[in-house]
């Protein structure tokens, strides 16, 4: 059965790749994320949650999301240098940004509901309330501290911080407040708090909330396939990036089923998918706010012109290839279910990610070049390392 829900599912992915033909501008398939985001995933959410009884051990979903961050955070920090990424590089910064970073809504959420049904939806849209406020807020505050760290290093100028900093911070939350998926789940537990589920809608209302849900799924699915862009540059590294996050992210998820041994099999499954998610768009809106500020430097003169703090352009491709990747890793997890709910099958699989990230950059430093005897060789730099792999 899993099997070939997950044969249907890629079908409409391929569907989605051929529709990408027809997309004549960004726009076009801007619009199509938005009715997913704004619409059809706030509607699921919504039903999701008035079907579930709240109680207090929920609460602890949202920590465990943040604690996740976290680790993630200081992993990446920690491991960038031995992928060949100096430290305090711009392509350092971003990609410490971006790898924390969830996107359940594309990548987690539909496979959850036609997989583990809405109870699970319901707990992994709780769960993401924690990964928002990492990625909306801290995120945030360390791509600003970034930034006037390298201002002030350059000019000595930090006038505008504190008030900088205030007044984007409130904007962030402005966002975090209006976003339709945050909105839902506050409007749905408040409900759920006076005793009122689905039932208590009046009929005209709840056949639209079912009708809107239902299509979360399939447009999510086409607009996989619609967005998938790869691009050479960068491609080899990119990838081993992406597999050290979902070999850490396996390891973690094996560690705490070992605490949690009495876990329900649709428990394990959402403990194991959720930190598969894609990579979060939003690092890359704050990279481009500060884009922006440096522009605006640039043009006032306002400190020397050097490497900027972040390196757009791998973030678009990092945000590119973590999609297709990610998406690819949940069907594959769904798919062979009764393997993964074994936490040493699952802390196996993370160490098989963890080599594949690891052996070609290894294998790259020990290699001696032709000619020459075997030596200890300098650390190669991004470029270095993407030649040599092609």
């Amino acid at each position: 059965m899993a099997l070939q829900k997950t044969i249907s599912f890629i079908l409409l992915i391929l569907i989605g790749v051929l529709l990408k033909k027809k997309l004549k501008d960004k726009e076009q398939l801007g619009g199509v994320k938005i009715l997913i985001l704004s619409i059809a995933l706030p509607a699921t959410i919504f039903v999701a949650l008035l079907k579930i009884k709240i109680d207090s051990s929920l609460l602890f979903l949202p920590l465990l999301a943040l604690v996740f961050n976290v680790i993630m955070l200081l992993a990446a920090r920690f491991m960038l240098p031995q992928f060949g990424i100096r430290k305090d590089s711009a392509d350092s910064r971003t990609i410490m940004l971006l790898l924390p970073s969830l996107a359940p809504g594309l990548s987690c959420f539909p496979f959850i509901l036609e997989y583990l049904g809405e109870e699970s939806l319901a707990r992994a849209a709780l769960t993401d309330v924690g990964n928002k406020v990492f990625v909306l807020i801290l995120l945030y505050l360390l791509a600003m501290q970034w930034y006037y760290t390298r201002r002030r290093r350059l000019q000595g100028d930090d006038n505008t911080e504190a008030v900088s900093t205030k007044s984007r911070l409130k904007d962030l939350m402005v966002s975090l407040v209006r976003e339709p998926v945050n909105m839902v789940i506050v409007t749905a537990l408040v409900m759920l708090g006076f005793g009122w589920n689905l039932d208590s809608l009046p009929l005209f209302l709840q056949d639209s909330v079912v009708r809107m849900s239902v299509l979360m799924t399939p447009m999510v699915l086409l607009f996989i396939g619609m967005a998938v862009k790869f691009q050479k540059a960068e491609m080899a590294l990119i990838f081993k990036l992406l597999s050290f996050r979902a070999g850490l992210a396996f390891l973690l998820s094996a560690l705490f089923l070992t605490f949690v041994p009495a876990a329900t099999p649709a428990a394990i499954l959402l403990a194991i998918v959720f930190p598969q998610s894609a990579c979060s768009f939003w690092p890359f809106a704050h990279m481009s706010a500060v884009s922006a500020l440096e522009s605006e430097d640039a043009a006032k003169a306002r400190h020397k012109e050097g490497e900027p703090t972040f390196q757009l352009d791998l973030a678009l491709n990092t945000l590119a290839l973590s999609l297709p990747f990610s998406t690819l890793i949940i069907l594959s997890i769904f798919s062979l279910n009764e393997f993964f709910l074994t936490s040493w099958h699952t802390a196996l699989v993370g160490l098989g990610f963890l080599v594949i990230a690891a052996v070609p950059g290894l294998y790259a430093m020990l290699r001696p070049k032709e000619g020459t005897e075997v030596k200890s060789e300098p650390k190669i730099s991004i470029r270095q390392l993407s030649e040599v792999e092609r």
